[in-house]
């Protein structure tokens, strides 16, 4: 399966938009190349770390997150700009009781500001469609087997909605710092394919 959906109805509507828009002098197309190219720059699994990292140590950070995490996230300098539209982006947290892990049936959104490029798994059609129907499973060839009696919600992210997974803190970190912290987490952490 290749990386990327060159072939997709949506990306051919795009290039020959792009291609209408570069004959009417609208876009520079390498103005449009160096703004990628720096959005992807920026674009990393670190930006990730960090905001689980700070919502471990300041319960007020991980309550706005949790409650809008748009509005949260330019407390660390991030946010889920960087393209055409701001996607909302919703942080659903592992509990004890309840663990999340994410998914995008239609294609592969993802909140790349935030965990960088998708993985080439989450974008294929058997992890999209079993992590519904048997998440349990999918987990468990992950390496993540959760006991019986935790209920599993699986996340479809979307066009307008991006997810991202709010690890539970490892035992034994208190005496950690931040940055610590943000080393511990984990890509696939954030998608809710690992613990952290």
């Amino acid at each position: 399966m290749s990386d990327d959906h060159d072939d997709s109805p949506i990306a051919a509507r795009v290039r020959e938009l792009e291609a209408i828009l570069e004959e009417k002098g609208l876009l520079d197309a390498q103005e449009l190349d160096r703004a990628l190219e720096a959005f992807a720059t920026r674009a990393s699994p670190a930006n990730g770390y960090r905001v689980v990292a700070r919502a471990w140590v300041d319960e007020g950070f991980k309550a706005r997150l949790l409650e809008n995490a748009n509005e949260a996230l330019p407390e660390l300098g991030l946010s889920m700009g960087g393209g055409l539209q701001v996607q909302r982006l919703h942080v659903v947290e592992n509990t004890e009781s309840v663990h999340n892990v994410i998914v995008c049936t239609l294609c592969s959104c993802y909140p790349l500001s935030l965990l960088g490029p998708s993985p080439t798994w989450y974008k294929s059609p058997a992890y999209r469609s079993k992590v519904v129907s048997h998440p349990r499973e999918v987990l468990e060839q992950f390496g993540l087997t959760l006991p019986e009696d935790t209920g599993i919600r699986v996340w479809d992210a979307n066009a307008e909605s991006r997810y991202m997974v709010l690890p539970r803190r490892p035992a034994g970190t208190e005496g950690l710092t931040e940055d610590e912290l943000a080393a511990l987490v984990t890509r696939n952490g954030l998608i809710g394919t690992a613990a952290v």
